[in-house]
């Protein structure tokens, strides 16, 4: 930590607060006799409770008070992206929470709102990562947590920085909720212009139907690569969430291990033009996303959960028939032959083929290429507005909670009782509330030995041997 501004002290969380794991889950914990509601990590987001997805499992009467949850409890996410918490305050209510969240509860007054906002700070800063363990999968152990170190002001300038980061961060939120709707605004005019110029075009020029299958001179999936690196080794392949609808993101890849040569031999490697489009998906409506390949991709495979289409050109442009399968009746009749197998949805390459799409001739495709390239354009400028301003937004939100954090967000007060008493006040709480231990029973001192002795003469006296 940087020097610390009068009156503040810096303490261990350990040191200001009392913390917990919640409770470990077990197969059965959808059955039994005392079914509690609980929290589970994905419900736990930056500074907000998300309750619409809760879960139940058994908790016995006995355990039922150690994992209540009450008003003001800070909850930690233990996994995953680590630190993201949230104050509870769920009322009387019974919540409990499952061992992925850690339980913090402040101690002395110490508001839970600011180690709320202290743990957004160190997150955005990158600052938790040296706490945390494990090289895949990130975790925050408890031990871990106790000893994170906490910049701690006096009570009353605390109180001061949590009302001002709520009033600032408060309006924060709501620019956030309105860019959203934003793009939620310009992703339905997209939808809506292309719909417009793939179908509405239609009655102005004569149409023919046309099978994939009888347009593609091959339909194939991706190579299966067991453990893609993220490091670079071999050709960059690229991930499931490359393709969106019209959108293929070729900086998302991670690197297959394979050269070139191998993957060209097998005809692997990825073309401009080529379609491709996602073959499974946790999210049914991203199934049979399709997206072009553009020009400049260099050496680039694609995975075995998606699906390659190479047209023939002569028949239908690659950027049309994207189009076409995105809106309309071409992405009605590929979300209807989605399955579902365990949790993930599903296309197959025989049923792709099956899609039969409207084809006006080739000059006219191109017109409306063209035409809604234009519209798209603008569209896009749009939305690079709004990635901007978020990008801003993240900026300024940074910057709010540094301020906070170095002491000069809010005016300090001489008056005010310094975090060093504080701080004291709290170890001799704990200390007086620590249970007693019983006294030893005193024992008696063991009477010395006597000295060995030796009989001497006819009458059998002792003596004592000399030592």
């Amino acid at each position: 930590m940087t020097q610390l501004p009068a009156g503040w002290v810096e303490a261990a969380l350990g040191q200001i607060a009392d913390t917990s794991l919640g409770k470990m889950l077990d197969r059965a914990r959808s059955s039994g006799d005392h079914l509690r509601p609980y929290l589970r990590n994905v419900n736990v987001q930056w500074g907000r409770i998300d309750s619409s997805d809760v879960l139940t499992m058994d908790i016995p009467p006995e355990q039922e008070e150690h994992f209540r949850l009450r008003n003001g409890d800070l909850l930690i996410c233990e996994g995953g992206e680590i630190g993201r918490c949230a104050v509870w305050s769920g009322g009387d209510a019974y919540m409990a929470f499952q061992k992925a969240l850690h339980r913090v509860r402040p101690l002395g007054g110490i508001d839970s709102r600011y180690l709320r906002y202290l743990l957004e700070h160190l997150s955005l800063r990158g600052l938790l990562a040296r706490w945390a363990t494990g090289s895949t999968i990130k975790h925050l152990p408890q031990e871990q947590l106790r000893q994170l170190p906490v910049p701690l002001p006096p009570l009353a300038e605390q109180r001061r920085i949590v009302a001002n980061l709520d009033e600032y961060l408060s309006r924060h939120i709501a620019a956030g909720v309105l860019i959203a709707e934003s793009r939620k605004r310009i992703s339905r005019l997209r939808r809506r212009v292309l719909q417009k110029v793939v179908e509405q075009e239609s009655a102005r020029a004569a149409v023919e139907s046309a099978s994939i299958a009888s347009l593609a001179t091959s339909v194939r999936n991706g190579v299966f690569v067991s453990r893609p690196s993220s490091e670079p080794c071999g050709v960059p392949i690229l991930r499931i969430g490359s393709v969106r609808p019209l959108s293929l993101d070729i900086s998302d890849v991670r690197y297959s291990g394979r050269g070139p040569d191998d993957l060209r031999a097998r005809g692997s490697l990825l073309h401009e033009g080529d379609l491709l489009f996602t073959r499974y998906n946790g999210n049914p409506e991203y199934v049979g996303a399709c997206a072009f390949v553009p020009q400049g991709v260099g050496d680039l495979t694609y995975p075995d959960k998606l699906i390659r289409v190479v047209l023939d050109r002569g028949k239908a442009l690659p950027e049309y028939v994207a189009m076409a399968c995105s809106v309309g009746g071409g992405r009605e009749q590929i979300r209807g032959m989605v399955k579902t197998t365990a949790g993930q949805a599903g296309i197959s390459g025989r049923d792709l083929k099956s899609v039969t799409l409207d084809l006006p001739p080739i000059e006219e495709q191109q017109r409306r290429v063209e035409l809604f390239g234009r519209f798209d354009a603008e569209i896009s400028r749009l939305d690079a507005l709004l990635t901007e301003v978020e990008h801003r937004a993240r900026l300024l939100r940074s910057s709010l909670l540094a301020e906070a954090f170095a002491g000069r967000l809010v005016p300090q007060d001489p008056d005010d009782e310094p975090a060093s008493e504080l701080l004291a006040r709290i170890r001799a709480e704990r200390a007086a509330a620590a249970p007693k231990q019983k006294a030893r029973a005193s024992r008696t001192r063991k009477e010395l030995a006597a000295p060995p002795t030796r009989v001497t003469g006819n009458n059998y006296q002792q003596e004592a041997l000399p030592l």
